[in-house]
């Protein structure tokens, strides 16, 4: 019982010490807290946290000016209470922060969306899934064998054309077509994009939902979205595209019961 009114007055100035951290510029500094001493411990942890996302979304920090930048982050370090103590995790954690509490007018309009796309590239360099057992990382033909999506590949959709975006080039309309790209990381460890169409987009989407099926199953199924094509059309130009994707490892084959031999 005598530890209680101790333990609260700790707990207050705990909560006052970490919204001043936090925000100094709308919370009250704590009493009897040496304001340089508080301030330059702030600093450090702001910093800190700035760096980090200035690192890992170099795109977007180039096209803030130092004010807006500063204002992006300081609505970040103030208001999302991050989930995770590791540092790689923050650029993911930037991310909802922008999907669930960012709401400023005079934000780019593509925002999100370019941020997701940098976040990607990370994301991905450093993703612990691995190729599974039993799959193959190419093929020399796959029309015979069960074909799935690699852990290691990323379809994406955007509304803009967000591998484009620079300071030379910033669209605030989205245009008529969504961006498509697809995301991998190759057996050297390398990160890769590649714009595909929206056909492509759709294929690996169903071999990603749908897993372990053969070309053929894929492309039949595709067909039925786009009975104004001609489905031979479909077969063949699918039948290329999964063979340069199964070249890349991004589409892994596996030989079925059915195309063994007997």
């Amino acid at each position: 019982m005598k530890n209680a009114v101790p333990e609260k007055s700790f707990q207050t100035t705990q909560a006052t010490f970490s919204a001043y951290i936090r925000d100094p510029f709308n919370n009250p500094r704590p009493v009897g807290v040496d304001k340089k001493r508080i301030d330059t411990y702030r600093e450090l942890f702001f910093n800190n946290i700035e760096s980090f996302l200035s690192s890992n979304f170099p795109v977007l920090r180039s096209l803030l000016n130092d004010q807006q930048w500063f204002e992006l982050a300081q609505d970040f370090f103030s208001r999302h209470s991050c989930q995770t103590p590791y540092f790689s995790e923050i650029p993911e954690e930037f991310i909802d922060f922008l999907q669930e509490k960012r709401n400023s007018p005079d934000d780019f309009p593509f925002l999100l969306e370019l941020a997701h796309y940098e976040w990607e590239e990370m994301a991905l360099s450093t993703s612990k899934e691995e190729i599974p057992q039993g799959t193959n990382q190419s093929a020399p033909v796959i029309d015979q064998q069960a074909i799935s999506l690699s852990p290691l590949a990323w379809p994406l959709a955007y509304q803009y054309p967000v591998h484009k975006i620079s300071s030379q080039f910033i669209p605030l309309q989205a245009p008529e077509h969504g961006t498509f790209l697809l995301v991998y990381r190759d057996p050297q460890y390398e990160v890769h994009f590649i714009e595909i169409n929206a056909l492509t987009f759709q294929l690996l989407q169903l071999i990603e939902q749908q897993p372990d099926q053969q070309a053929l199953a894929y492309l039949t199924n595709l067909a039925k979205f786009l009975p104004q094509t001609d489905p031979e059309l479909i077969l063949k130009h699918g039948m290329n595209t999964l063979m340069e994707l199964a070249d890349k490892s991004i589409v892994l084959t596996r030989q079925t019961n059915e195309s063994q031999p007997t």
